[in-house]
């Protein structure tokens, strides 16, 4: 006896076509082509998953290639770490095998802050983003054109490994000793997180008045000025 072929689901497009021949009307029509454009929205994001999956599979190893050293007023400085063109380069090939790719956008905010947005973007238009900000790096004598690169090249390097879910071998210290966009350690953050459940704070608020999105974004050289305005508004709760 023959086996039934399955049936293969008919697709919005498919069934717009078949509209389109039976002179449906227009609001039909219309219906139609919103439901084709969620059913593309749809399988593009299912794609990216499937590609990023596929990625992370076998992402590969980033070595840090360079190493930096330098003495300032704070100390001498020591550290390995992944150059921006190392990790991109390591990544855009293995992305690549996968229909991915990716991009940023730069933006100066108020103040002075830096934010980069890392966008990782599938074949199919499905993408995801990862923003980070921070001030300029003054660090090194730098002037102020290299203290902003310095940032953006900082920021680019980590929210590229952010959005690929990918670290350098052992993922690198040098923010945390240069303090060039070096965000704030788990314990800081959790100091500041206890902070503002103590006083009551708006979190959302109190990340606008700082100028970030979340907790995780707040660089280190900002931590003393968000405990100093907690424990401030904490000393005018109290009388």
């Amino acid at each position: 006896r023959a086996v039934a072929a399955a049936q293969t689901p008919i697709t919005p497009m498919q069934m717009l076509q078949m509209a389109v021949e039976q002179d449906a009307d227009l609001d039909k029509l219309t219906k139609l082509m919103d439901l084709q454009e969620r059913w593309e929205a749809n399988e593009a994001r299912k794609a990216f998953v499937a590609a990023r999956a596929a990625f992370k599979a076998e992402a590969p190893t980033i070595a840090k290639n360079k190493n930096v050293h330098f003495t300032s007023q704070k100390g001498t400085t020591n550290y390995d770490h992944a150059t921006l063109d190392n990790v991109a380069e390591t990544l855009s090939p293995v992305l690549a095998r996968h229909d991915l790719s990716f991009s940023w956008q730069t933006e100066q905010l108020d103040g002075g802050m830096i934010r980069v947005t890392c966008v990782l973007t599938h074949v199919l238009g499905h993408s995801e983003k990862v923003a980070l900000q921070a001030g300029a790096d003054q660090s090194g004598n730098k002037n102020n054109i290299q203290a902003v690169g310095s940032t953006v090249t900082y920021l680019q390097r980590y929210t590229l490994l952010a959005v690929t879910g990918t670290a350098t071998g052992d993922q690198d210290d040098d923010g945390a000793q240069s303090g060039a966009g070096a965000l704030i350690t788990d314990d800081q953050k959790n100091q500041i997180i206890d902070l503002i459940k103590e006083t009551g704070a708006d979190t959302a608020a109190f990340l606008k008045y700082l100028g970030y999105v979340s907790v995780d974004a707040i660089p280190a050289s900002m931590f003393d000025r968000a405990v100093k305005a907690l424990n401030k508004k904490r000393e005018s709760q109290n009388g």
